[in-house]
């Protein structure tokens, strides 16, 4: 007769392998959050730095229409 494997030489128990495979699974989610948030934000910068290229080359451009006399 075989005897049943002693429960102490397993490293880790069911719960304990389900809550570490459950902090990696949201943490994933996180990463995904923080990978989104960096490109939003750089697109952000992006549009914010064209928006005021294309405004100074407009001011360059277009004459003020005060002559200051």
């Amino acid at each position: 007769m075989k005897t049943p494997p002693d429960r102490r030489s397993f490293p880790f128990s069911t719960f304990k392998l389900a809550l570490v495979g459950s902090i990696i699974f949201f943490l994933q989610g996180c990463a995904v959050v923080a990978v989104a948030d960096a490109a939003v934000t750089v697109v952000a910068t992006g549009v914010k730095v064209t928006a005021k290229a294309v405004g100074a080359m407009a001011d360059a451009v277009i004459p003020d229409s005060d002559d200051g006399n």
